[in-house]
């Protein structure tokens, strides 16, 4: 056990207490149980760990994890923490922020502090965008030090949950999160805009400025709106961690009534798409019930298929619509394996071509493998192709797979759509019955399920109309070995 702070390595913690020497070794300090915990959950987690009991389960945890252990007094304990009554863990991690281009992603809102220097109001304000889902927070270069001990405890180990971003310009990050298709809100206490009055369905940014002046004139005009928060007690205002904790928790109010207003389009769309299968399916078993011997062997066949076919279109908008609810929930969960495309492009096709009308797909590979959730693959593949046979008219439909960059490319195709381009990209939007032929779910959910692997899922309308899905695989799980 080390009881001295001239040992070297506790030297070397003392020291990261400074600004300066955190910014040489870009590793900062992590107090106590909570954030040690956090830490050792999440990547690159810590890289050395300080405590004053052996027995702690979170010793243990990060001997597993192939952490540093120093054993020291809790006197040193003391010394390295910032604390009153200080817990038996210090860890250090090394630095966790990002560019600034690497937040800000769609469906999601970010929180920029301008000048704001108050570490505990900082770090509650990454703890509250933590809790609201925010997609991150930015510390702009007049504001507090992010990994200031005090900042790094107020986060309570939210730090590291989500992109932070630090050093950066204001007007400089308000530019980049515009051209990201986000809203820009500056928050002032005498705003022109009601934030209880906003529509926040759309991404947006909220700027929050200093704990005493608030965010100045030139800051606030760079904004699309200020807003403030609606005050109707005697306080004259709200403190900045509180306010901000608002603001983020307003907006994740309004992400989930837009999920259910989305899943409740969906839903009645589904009831409306279901029922053309089952009319069907009732019919042909009718007819095979009450005129089974006055029938030719090809008509029992057909109708046979026809009901094989109409049962795999009714379980595919059912297995739609429970995604479409994941998704709607912020609960879906992707199961990557191994799955040969080749293979599962012939199981679409032969589903799909038990309908004699439907055009042949040409899969424009020989074997391609890649480590994705195949069942989640196969309702987009169903997705784009059911959509590119309703607002296309000429040829088969082509289907191929490439590895850029370690992402799988999927594109599925077929010539002749009079759709625009914007028409096209509002395929992807929940949309009501009567609303336009077509699926009113898949693309939907192929979106949704591209997006929550952090990939995306486009369309083209040109010459032919493509739709588009790029993922990130691993790329020792993937191959692409065509014939010949």
């Amino acid at each position: 056990m080390i009881t001295s702070i001239r040992n070297e390595r506790v030297a070397a913690a003392l020291r990261l207490k400074k600004r300066a020497f955190r910014e040489r070794e870009r590793c900062f300090l992590v107090e106590g149980a909570q954030a040690v915990g956090v830490a050792l959950s999440n990547r690159p987690g810590l890289i050395r760990l300080y405590h004053s009991d052996p027995d702690h389960p979170l010793v243990e945890r990060a001997r597993r994890s192939g952490v540093e252990l120093v054993h020291v007094s809790e006197t040193i304990v003391e010394r390295l923490t910032s604390t009153v009554t200080p817990q038996a863990l210090v860890g250090i991690a090394p630095f966790v922020d990002l560019e600034l281009a690497s937040i800000g992603e769609p469906e999601r809102c970010v929180a920029v502090l301008h000048a704001v220097r108050d570490p505990g109001n900082a770090g509650t304000v990454v703890r509250s965008a933590d809790a609201a889902g925010a997609g991150g927070v930015v510390f702009t270069s007049g504001s507090v030090d992010v990994y200031n001990p005090k900042t790094v405890r107020a986060t309570a180990g939210s730090l590291f949950h989500l992109p932070i971003v630090r050093g950066v310009e204001t007007d400089a990050a308000i530019g980049l999160l515009r051209d990201r298709g986000m809203r820009v809100l500056a928050m002032d206490s005498s705003g022109d805009t009601d934030l209880y009055e906003l529509d926040l369905t759309d991404p947006v940014a909220f700027v929050f400025g200093n704990e005493a002046w608030g965010l100045p004139m030139e800051i606030a005009e760079l904004a699309d709106a200020t807003v403030r928060v609606p005050i109707t007690g005697r306080a004259e205002s709200l403190n900045l961690a509180a306010a901000a904790t608002i603001c983020l928790f307003e907006w994740a109010r309004h992400l989930r009534e837009g999920r259910r207003a989305a899943l409740e389009a969906i839903v009645a769309a589904a009831a409306h798409d279901i029922r053309s299968p089952l009319t069907a399916m009732k019919g042909f078993g009718h007819a095979l019930a009450t005129r089974w011997d006055q029938m030719t062997e090809e008509e029992r066949t057909l109708m046979l298929t026809g009901i094989v076919y109409d049962t795999d279109r009714l379980n595919a908008i059912l297995r739609q619509l429970v995604d479409a609810a994941r998704l709607a929930a912020g609960s879906l969960d992707l199961y990557p394996e191994r799955t040969d495309l080749g293979r599962l492009v012939q199981q679409v096709a032969e589903s799909l071509g038990r309908d004699p009308e439907h055009p042949p797909i040409e899969w424009k590979h020989g074997e391609v493998e890649a480590f994705v959730d195949g069942d989640r693959l196969r309702l987009v593949l169903e997705a784009f192709i059911e959509s590119v046979v309703w607002w296309t008219n000429d040829g088969p439909v082509s289907v191929e797979a490439a590895m850029r960059d370690g992402r799988l490319v999927l594109t599925v195709s077929r010539g002749g759509t009079d759709l625009g381009q914007d028409e096209a990209e509002r395929l992807f939007r929940p949309r009501a019955p009567g609303a336009g032929t077509g699926s009113k779910i898949g693309l939907f959910v192929a979106l949704g399920i591209a997006e929550a692997q952090g990939g995306t899922a486009e369309v083209r309308a040109d010459e032919r109309l493509s739709f588009i899905l790029d993922v990130p695989v691993a790329v020792q799980g993937f191959s692409d070995r065509s014939d010949g």
